[in-house]
């Protein structure tokens, strides 16, 4: 609070309008599944959260939904992963299965472009699961925020089976 904000009338208007404010957003399952926490996932590289901090989803569906309020900022050309920004900067990686970058896009047909705005009813792709099981592939859907240097708070409240689009906990951002 300025020095002269008392002068402003509104205390609370004037705090709502503060960039700097440290925001949080509720991120949700983006897969009808068992939701598991990140040291769960059978990949080091996820497990042990070199790409960030997230969770993971066993999928009984093969509709995959966005899992939060946001934009497309990246889709891979092997449709294996979207990537996601938050209304908070926080990005999201959503990536489908374990070493499935090797199917070249095979099982998957991923249904939003680069600056789409999503929200957890956005379908942002399909993927054959039978097809990931026949080529020998994990089918679990990760979900990791890669910016954590941005994160000040992340929050996995639910885990277990948990049907799509229910709110899974809070990733908060740091102020600027």
């Amino acid at each position: 609070m300025g020095l002269f904000d008392f002068l402003k009338g509104d205390k609370g208007k004037d705090q709502d309008q503060n960039p700097q404010k440290t925001k949080t957003v509720t991120f949700t399952n983006p897969v009808e599944g068992e939701v598991v926490t990140i040291e769960e996932v059978d990949d080091p590289v996820f497990s042990q959260k070199m790409m960030g901090d997230g969770y993971g989803v066993r999928p009984e569906s093969g509709e995959i939904y966005a899992p939060g309020t946001g934009k497309v900022v990246s889709v891979f050309p092997t449709q294996h992963a979207v990537g996601l920004e938050f209304e908070n900067g926080i990005e999201v990686l959503v990536h489908i299965g374990i070493d499935t970058v090797e199917l070249d896009g095979g099982p998957f047909d991923t249904v939003v472009k680069e600056g789409d705005e999503v929200t957890p009813d956005t379908l942002i792709s399909t993927v054959d699961l039978q097809g990931l099981e026949k080529s020998g592939k994990d089918d679990t859907i990760i979900v990791v925020f890669t910016n954590m240097d941005k994160v000040e708070g992340f929050d996995l409240q639910v885990t277990g089976k948990t049907s799509q689009g229910a709110e899974l906990g809070q990733v908060t951002s740091k102020g600027e």
